[in-house]
């Protein structure tokens, strides 16, 4: 049983449960916008992607901020998920991150897209 994040009630009082499928897209999406620090019992969880994007944009800063959430998906999803390819683009004020991974125990490809508006 996965449980649905965020965190709902059903029409029938009961906890809302996710898909195997869904489940990992709500573990990708925790992981890439929670900063380090914000979880008590997990001071090092999360990426810290949204501190990223208020530093100047150069080319060191995308690399620097691919590694760093690459790193954060394989730290606490490496098991569950291989990354293959993440893009992270700034549009106007929103920020787009795609991933693209193998989901470990099907082996299935999946591509997944996230927006966050910035600012």
């Amino acid at each position: 049983m996965n449980i649905n994040y965020p965190f709902q009630i059903d029409h029938r009082g009961r906890t809302t449960q996710a898909s195997d499928e869904d489940h990992i897209r709500q573990l990708i999406e925790q992981v890439l916008f929670t900063a380090p620090g914000e979880r008590v019992n997990r001071p090092t969880f999360g990426s810290g992607l949204m501190q990223l994007v208020f530093a100047p944009n150069s080319d060191a800063l995308a690399a620097a901020t691919q590694f760093s959430v690459q790193s954060a998906l394989q730290q606490w999803l490496g098991d569950l998920i291989q990354v293959d390819d993440l893009r992270v683009v700034t549009k106007d004020s929103t920020l787009l991150v795609q991933v693209q991974y193998v989901v470990r125990r099907t082996q299935e490809q999946k591509v997944t897209q996230f927006s966050r508006e910035i600012g």
